[in-house]
């Protein structure tokens, strides 16, 4: 008897681990390609870029990277940064339905001493046509010139 049981319980065990690694997969699988879209569409790797913190005047380029999800052309029409110290560039051509694209940010790091969280909005055709990214971080106080 004491046989038959523990041999039961091997054989739940073994069937829950099985499963568990099933779904295990299938939650990689689904979360590593970004579902399509009719029409076109965007896919950003990130969608907000934390600086952290930097050097007082540092290079304060960074990217976001995208994908087109869509079956068609992705256009961008305009990347408006919410102040001056804000400035995005974009890509002008159509982005072919499975390419990826880049969007430029460069923040005025001459700001210093200060949090920073600023948002860049686009203008696009794709099925949502209006997208915002954000840029956050801390440019550390001006260090004063040795003499």
């Amino acid at each position: 008897m004491k046989k038959i049981i523990a041999l039961a319980l091997l054989v739940v065990l073994g069937v829950t681990t099985s499963n568990a690694q099933e779904t295990s997969k299938k939650i990689k699988a689904t979360s590593s390609t970004p579902a399509k879209v009719n029409g076109a569409g965007m896919v950003f790797v990130t969608e907000t870029i934390d600086y952290g913190t930097i050097a007082h005047n540092a290079e304060g380029r960074r990217e976001f990277v995208f994908t087109n999800n869509g079956n068609k052309p992705l256009i961008i029409t305009n990347a408006q940064g919410s102040c001056g110290c804000t400035v995005p560039t974009y890509p002008k051509e159509p982005i072919a339905p499975g390419a990826k694209g880049v969007i430029g940010v460069k923040y005025d790091t001459s700001r210093a001493g200060q949090a920073f969280t600023k948002t860049v909005t686009l203008t696009t055709n794709a099925t949502v046509p209006n997208k915002t990214l954000t840029i956050k971080g801390n440019v550390l106080a001006a260090q004063p010139a040795k003499s």
